[in-house]
C-alpha cells in the first residue's frame, strides 16, 4: 500500500486523463492501485508479467505504461524536488558539503546507456551516479554506460540539482564543498567546480591511502546501498534506459520521503 502521506504528495503531480465521451472503452484503473504495483516491482524486483493481479494492481503492462507515462511527464523529478524542499525547510539538508560516487551494475538485456564493464570481464553493464548532501540525502542521480569515466558525470550531476526552496532567501542548489575520490581527479574539472562557487576536495591519484575523506564520503556509499536495497535497481532488466531512470528517480524520492517522515 502507498502511505497516505506519500500519496498526498504524488496525487497532485499526476497528469489528469479525461475519459472520452464517445467510445470511452475500458475504465482506467485507479492511479493509486497502479502506483502500488509499480512500487511492488521496484521493491521486489519481480518481472512485470509476473505481477500478481489478485492484489489489485492491474496487469504488469498497465503498470509499465503508467510508469513510462508519468516519467515522461516529469512526475518523479517534481516529486523528488518537492521532498528536497520539504527537507530543506525542516533544516534536514547539510549544504556544508556534497559527495559524489558511482556504482557498477550488470545489464543483462543490454540496451542504451550500457557498455562493457571493466569490473565484470567486459560484460554489458552500466553505472549509477549519485550526488548527495553531507547527510547522504540524494540530490541528483544519473545513468551511464559501464565503460564511461566517473568524472564525465561530475558537472552534469552538479547542474542537475534543482533550485531548492523552503527557506527565506534565494533557492539553494549548491554546497560549499564537493568531496570525491581519485576517480574524479582532473584539474580541468576542479576549475569547473571552482567556477560554480564550490570548493573541490578531490583525492589525488598516486597519493597514499588515508586521505581522511572516507569519514565524510561514506554517506554517499550508504545512499547507493539504500538505492540498491530496491531489488529492481540491483540488476538492469529493462532494455529502455528511461524506464530504469524512472525507477532510480522514484527510489531517490522515496529515500527523501522516509527521511522526512522519520
Amino acid at each position: 500500500m502507498v502511505a497516505d502521506s506519500l500519496w498526498e504528495r504524488i496525487e497532485p503531480l499526476l497528469p489528469k486523463v479525461e475519459r472520452r465521451k464517445h467510445h470511452p472503452g475500458r475504465k482506467r484503473l485507479d492511479d493509486r492501485k497502479v502506483l502500488c504495483g509499480i512500487l511492488f516491482v521496484l521493491h521486489t524486483g519481480i518481472r512485470w508479467e509476473f505481477l500478481p493481479q489478485e492484489l489489485g494492481f492491474g496487469s504488469g503492462m498497465t503498470c509499465w505504461r503508467r510508469l513510462a507515462e508519468w516519467h515522461q511527464a516529469g512526475v518523479w523529478e517534481r516529486l523528488h524536488r518537492l521532498l528536497l524542499e520539504a527537507l530543506h525547510a525542516a533544516g534536514q539538508l547539510d549544504w556544508s558539503r556534497a559527495v559524489i560516487d558511482s556504482s557498477h551494475v550488470r545489464a543483462l538485456m543490454g540496451g542504451p546507456k550500457t557498455g562493457p564493464s571493466p569490473v565484470d570481464r567486459g560484460r554489458p553493464g552500466f553505472k549509477h551516479h549519485v550526488l548527495s548532501d553531507g547527510r547522504g540525502t540524494p540530490l541528483a542521480v544519473s545513468l551511464t554506460g559501464g565503460n564511461r569515466n566517473d568524472v564525465t558525470q561530475l558537472m552534469p550531476l552538479l547542474n542537475k540539482v534543482p533550485p531548492i526552496r523552503g527557506r527565506v532567501g534565494r533557492p539553494r542548489r549548491r554546497a560549499e564543498r564537493l568531496l570525491a575520490d581519485r576517480g574524479y581527479d582532473h584539474d580541468k574539472y576542479r576549475r569547473l567546480v571552482w567556477a560554480k562557487g564550490i570548493k573541490p576536495v578531490i583525492a589525488r591519484r598516486g597519493s597514499p591511502h588515508g586521505s581522511g575523506l572516507g569519514v565524510h564520503r561514506y554517506v554517499v556509499e550508504r545512499t547507493i546501498g539504500l538505492l540498491h536495497w530496491f531489488r529492481r535497481l540491483r540488476i538492469r532488466w529493462e532494455i529502455r534506459d528511461d524506464i530504469h531512470e524512472a525507477f532510480m528517480t522514484l527510489a531517490a524520492a522515496i529515500i527523501c520521503w522516509r527521511r522526512l517522515v522519520r
